[in-house]
């Protein structure tokens, strides 16, 4: 077995393909030149680095649960509470490992994806196949954007629900274009601590009333029965809830953003790129984790609120009333003046939801271009340009498509399908770049793969199932 040195770094020649070795990063966009930064090396500092997280939590716990987990709880009941927890489990390692990859080799998501081989006119395929989720994504954005103008609506009862949601998108565009990332990182943490606080407390109050979760309840949940009869609402919940594909893409830009492959530094040649790289990959999955622990006690409380309220009720929300009944679900637990409660908390969460998704796709959009060719990657300032133009173009492209269609849930439920059926495809691109592109000093533990192996091999039998659904009609 013999060396070769490339960068300045040795390589044994088992893990030298080409494809494997260390680069000088080329992108100004994941890596801006002098800012290094040592890694913090307690809790404490690695806690007060954290943030991307955050942004991507106001997006995660968003119409997934307030519409579908709670929907599929109100017409499963407690049934299903193994699957919740499924849906929001199996998907963060997958997003911690594609995080890992971009923090450490100045690729952007899109350019990682180009990585892998099996390209038509220089794109990459799982890029193609993103292409035909675009619509799906804008579809289901709508339903949000629509479900915050209810809420808003509810909050200003003298302004008509339509309107209240043209408020509302022109509201996104002033906060998403008036700003970088770090102003964006404070409103959501303002977001996201107002509506996981309100819907905890809800769901806790619940337990003093006659909608009660007892301990029947909670095993019924655990024994993986699966009710058929709502398999389409339960694969849309999959899709949406948790940590869905387009946040996991998102998540890779915001860790740009945050600074992270900066801090790490695109030289792996150089002498401490590999201490520092292990000690901001730990501030990514610290930060990963808690994102988990956020996303799992939301989504949990909208749950139990609608399997505990809404079944026994048999309350079935639609069209432009849909946030006006799911109100129930506050106001049967906490009393009547908790209607403003859950109108707060709904805003936050919905408002949060397309914030963040219309922010992740305002960078994945010029990167796009860049893929294609459209923007030369060197060109900085033109992609800033085209991510200003995204968040001031696609909320009216949203609020249309609301308008045109006034049913939140249908729409958020077409959107989700999609992203579903693309799980398994992050997660296989994941592997590939874990085996084939990562630096060999900086991947994971053998479990870890293994782990990602299992959790593609369910993806894929689950998009499978969702095909064949959408093939039977």
């Amino acid at each position: 077995m013999t060396d070769i040195k490339r960068d300045g770094v040795l390589v044994s020649d088992d893990t030298a393909d080409v494809s494997r070795l260390p680069t000088i990063a080329d992108d100004p966009y994941t890596i801006q030149a002098d800012s290094i930064k040592a890694p913090p090396t307690t809790l404490l500092g690695r806690i007060r680095n954290l943030g991307p997280g955050i942004v991507v939590s106001g997006s995660i716990v968003g119409s997934g649960e307030i519409l579908l987990t709670s929907g599929l709880g109100a017409v499963a009941g407690f049934v299903v509470l193994w699957w919740v927890l499924f849906s929001c489990w199996i998907k963060s390692l997958v997003q911690a490992e594609l995080a890992r990859y971009v923090v450490t080799s100045g690729d952007t998501y899109l350019r990682a994806l180009n990585r892998v081989p099996g390209k038509l006119r220089g794109v990459s395929w799982p890029i193609w196949l993103g292409l035909f989720g675009y619509i799906p994504g804008l579809m289901g954005l709508g339903g949000i954007i629509g479900g915050a103008g209810q809420a808003l609506g509810l909050l200003l009862p003298e302004v008509d629900g339509a309107w209240a949601t043209v408020i509302a998108a022109g509201v996104v565009m002033l906060i998403l274009g008036s700003g970088g990332y770090a102003r964006f990182e404070k409103v959501m943490l303002v977001m996201v601590i107002s509506f996981t606080f309100a819907t905890i407390v809800s769901a806790v109050l619940m337990q003093t009333t006659q909608f009660s979760a007892t301990g029947a309840d909670i095993i019924s949940g655990l024994k993986f029965d699966f009710p058929l009869e709502h398999a389409v609402l339960a694969l849309a919940m999959y899709g949406a809830t948790g940590v869905a594909s387009s946040e996991i893409s998102a998540y890779t830009y915001w860790c740009i953003e945050k600074g992270y492959p900066s801090f790490i530094g695109g030289d792996h040649g150089d002498p401490g790129w590999v201490e520092r790289a292990k000690g901001w990959i730990r501030v990514v999955q610290i930060d990963v984790w808690v994102t988990l622990a956020i996303l799992t006690a939301a989504t949990l409380s909208f749950f139990f609120l609608g399997a505990g309220v809404r079944h026994t009720l048999d309350v079935k929300p639609s069209g432009t009333e849909t946030i006006s009944v799911l109100s129930n679900m506050y106001t049967q637990t906490l009393g009547p003046w908790s209607f403003w409660l859950f109108s707060f908390g709904a805003f936050c969460i919905l408002f949060s939801t397309v914030l963040s998704g219309i922010g992740g796709g305002s960078r994945y959009f010029p990167d796009l271009l860049v893929t294609f060719g459209f923007i030369d990657r060197q060109n900085l300032a033109l992609r800033k340009k085209w991510i200003r133009g995204y968040v001031l173009t696609v909320p009216v492209i949203s609020t249309l498509i609301y308008l045109s269609f006034q049913e939140p849930i249908a729409l958020v439920i077409f959107g989700a399908t999609f992203g579903a059926f693309m799980l398994p495809v992050q997660t296989f691109v994941t592997l590939y770049l874990q085996s084939n592109r990562l630096d060999p000093r900086v991947r994971a533990g053998r479990w870890v793969t293994w782990a990602v192996i299992a959790i593609f091999l369910v993806q894929a039998c689950l998009s499978v199932f969702i095909v064949r659904n959408l093939l039977a009609g």
